[in-house]
C-alpha cells in the first residue's frame, strides 16, 4: 500500500506537472496574440508621428523657400535701384525758360543791340558832313542808331514769342496721355507774353511812335 501510494503520488504529481505545463502552454499561446497586438499598436502610433514630423518638415522647407525667394527679390530690387524717372518734359522746360529769357532781353536790351546801335551811330557820324542841317545830323547820328537798337529788341521778342508758342503747342503733337507740367506752361506763357510786349514796344520805337526823334 505504501509503495502504491508513492506511485500514485508520483503519478499524480506527474499528471499535475503535465497539466501545469499544458496550462502554461495554453496561457502562453493565448497571450501570444496580445503580445503581437501591442507592437502593432505602437507601430501605428510611430507611423502617425513620423507622418506629422514629415508634414511639419515639408511646411518648414516651404516657408524657408518662400522666405529665400522674397529675400532674393528684395536683393534684386535693391541692386536695381529705384526706377529712373522718365526724362519727358525736360526739353520743354528748358525751351520755356529760354522763351522767358529772350522776352526779358527784348525789353531790357541786349549786348548785340547795343553794339549794333553804337556801330550805326559811328557810321552816321562818318557819313554826315559838318555842313549838314541839324535835322539830318540827328537822324543820321542818333535816329538810325535807335532804330537799329529797336530792331534787335524786336528780333529777340519775336524769338521769345515763337519759342513760347511752340512749347505751349508741343503736347498736342506729343505722346498722348502725358500732360505738360504746370510750371512749364507758366514759364512758356510768361515768355510768350514778354515776347508780345517786347515786339509791340520795338515796333513803336522803330516807327517813332514811342520815344521819337526830337525835332530840330
Amino acid at each position: 500500500m505504501g509503495t502504491r501510494t508513492a506511485d500514485e503520488t508520483s503519478t499524480t504529481t506527474g499528471a499535475d506537472t503535465k497539466d501545469g505545463t499544458a496550462a502554461d502552454d495554453r496561457a502562453a499561446t493565448a497571450g501570444a496574440p496580445e503580445t503581437e497586438d501591442a507592437p502593432a499598436t505602437g507601430a501605428g502610433t510611430a507611423s502617425a508621428a513620423e507622418t506629422a514630423e514629415a508634414g511639419a518638415a515639408t511646411a518648414d522647407e516651404t516657408a524657408d523657400a518662400d522666405a529665400d525667394a522674397e529675400a532674393d527679390a528684395d536683393a534684386e530690387a535693391e541692386a536695381a535701384g529705384p526706377a529712373a524717372p522718365r526724362p519727358a518734359g525736360v526739353g520743354q522746360g528748358a525751351a520755356a525758360v529760354v522763351a522767358a529769357a529772350l522776352g526779358l532781353v527784348s525789353l531790357s536790351g541786349s549786348w548785340l543791340g547795343t553794339v549794333a546801335g553804337a556801330r550805326e551811330q559811328l557810321t552816321g557820324q562818318l557819313r554826315t558832313s559838318t555842313t549838314a542841317s541839324v535835322a539830318t545830323q540827328i537822324k543820321e547820328v542818333y535816329g538810325d542808331a535807335w532804330h537799329t537798337t529797336a530792331l534787335w529788341g524786336g528780333l529777340f521778342a519775336l524769338l521769345a514769342l515763337i519759342v513760347g508758342v511752340v512749347v505751349l503747342a508741343r503736347p498736342a503733337f506729343g505722346a498722348p496721355g502725358e500732360p505738360q507740367a504746370p510750371w512749364i506752361k507758366s514759364v512758356a506763357w510768361a515768355g510768350a507774353a514778354l515776347g508780345v510786349l517786347g515786339l509791340l514796344l520795338a515796333v513803336l520805337k522803330y516807327t517813332d511812335v514811342l520815344l521819337g526823334l526830337p525835332s530840330a
